[in-house]
């Protein structure tokens, strides 16, 4: 049969890891396609730069438009990133008749309703399994292997580079900003690392899986999102003695007719497989009423990691060039028709248990005041942690943890604890979640 040409927008780490993928494993990929999949036209900024990958055979041209334009591609591949100009080049293609398939979990996360929408229209596909977790094919297993299941919760580590800096910090007994300069030497982080640190790119992973998982619109603005940047390694270490590991999750969870969709550090029992994800890895933890709790895990970036990603979508796609528009998988699991909009949970009305860490004045009753206020608040207290004091200092270091409560229950009682004459400085609060098969 004739190849399927393919376009390819952004020649970078990505881009060069699914021109390699495509030509080392070319021949096995159309055994599977059941066509030839040929990358006809790449589009770059700089044609010129020396690259990783081999571009003998395809066209390297500066304007993205030209590919789309060209009524030979069939499939664009968006590999440029970000919000614009991904979002207008995605929406020219589908507006052209072009199958897209990109890797932009912004995009997707952002404008993936708009996108969507009007690809209905025109009666093509938007792939984007390489969107979340690299090279762990997690969005297709939660929207087809586990679509006998009702999903009931996902937690998923979904950035590397925050569990890269948390897994260093832990190891090497390190502060975070020295962790984050030696991600940043080793091209874990990126040189602005907010997106990174700061939960932002978790979030745009969680909204996604959240989506496919209930059923909803994508709900990205909703999102709550708190980063890793003021996480301390007396936090990482103490946690360590209590039985516990420091992660940042993504938690998508359906709790009385609303989700829960919230990006945090969480203490989670050293046990857990997931809590032994270390390094660069991503894992996610899925809980299927059927199916039970299940575990995904793999690289989460990279350039032939997430290439595998793009290149099964790829396949995906040529399999279905000829299948009615109806019969096809629908882009967030479940007919378009048929999404339930429900609400996203404040994160003041979400309950969980925490991870508190004051510092009191070395002399009687403090503790029972602080007890006190926990109480008047219906906080019961699963552990106390009391440290010897610093040479020098007039305070101790108190680590309590909690059992479950509200967070607005917990937000009052640090205000009034905060107020104390006794304690100095402000409370650090971290979440816990347990994340066992009891938890719906």
């Amino acid at each position: 049969m004739k190849p399927v040409n393919i376009g390819i927008l952004g020649l970078g780490t990505v881009g060069c890891g699914t021109v390699s993928v495509l030509a080392r494993n070319g021949q096995e990929i159309a055994r599977r396609a059941g066509r030839e999949i040929k990358i006809a036209q790449a589009s770059a900024r700089d044609i010129k730069k020396p690259r990783p990958c081999s571009t003998a055979g395809i066209q390297l041209v500066l304007d993205p438009h030209e590919i789309i334009r060209n009524p030979e591609i069939e499939i664009v591949v968006e590999l440029i990133g970000g919000y614009e100009p991904a979002r207008e080049l995605v929406l020219e293609a589908i507006a052209h008749g072009k199958h897209v398939v990109t890797a932009n979990k912004a995009l997707i996360a952002v404008h993936g309703n708009e996108i969507f929408a009007q690809a209905q229209k025109k009666g093509v596909m938007v792939a984007f399994e390489a969107a979340v977790a690299g090279g762990v094919p997690i969005i297709k297993m939660v929207r087809e292997g586990l679509a006998g299941n009702r999903i009931e919760w996902i937690a998923g580590i979904i950035n590397g580079t925050s569990n890269f800096i948390l897994t260093e910090m832990r190891d090497k007994g390190a502060d975070f900003n020295d962790v984050l300069k030696e991600a940043q030497r080793l091209g874990y982080a990126e040189a602005d690392p907010t997106f990174d640190v700061e939960g932002v790119d978790a979030a745009h992973k969680l909204t996604i899986l959240a989506a496919i998982a209930f059923g909803i619109p994508l709900k990205f603005k909703q999102a709550y999102v708190e980063g890793i940047s003021k996480i301390t390694r007396m936090d990482v270490q103490y946690a360590e003695k209590l039985g516990y590991r420091l992660k940042l999750l993504g938690i998508a969870r359906r709790v009385n007719g609303a989700v829960e969709l919230r990006v945090h550090p969480t203490l989670i029992p050293e046990r857990r497989l997931i809590a032994n994800v270390n390094g660069a890895m991503n894992a996610v933890l899925v809980k299927g009423d059927a199916v039970g709790p299940t575990l995904f895990y793999g690289a989460g970036a990279g350039a032939e990691p997430t290439a595998s990603a793009v290149v099964a979508d790829l396949v995906d796609v040529v399999r279905t060039l000829t299948v009615d528009p109806h019969h096809r998988v629908p882009h967030l699991a479940f007919q378009p028709d048929a999404l339930a909009d429900l609400p996203i949970l404040p994160i003041e009305d979400i309950e969980t248990s925490y991870y508190l860490r004051l510092h009191a004045l070395d002399r009687p009753g403090v503790l029972a005041d602080v007890t006190r206020i926990l109480a008047d608040q219906k906080i019961s207290i699963e552990a106390i942690l009391q440290k010897e004091p610093h040479v020098g200092e007039d305070t101790v270091p108190v680590i309590i943890l909690t059992q479950r409560v509200l967070e607005r229950n917990m937000n009052a009682a640090i205000a009034r604890i905060e107020k104390l004459d006794s304690i100095k400085g402000s409370v650090a609060r971290i979440r816990l979640e347990h994340l066992n098969s009891s938890w719906n």
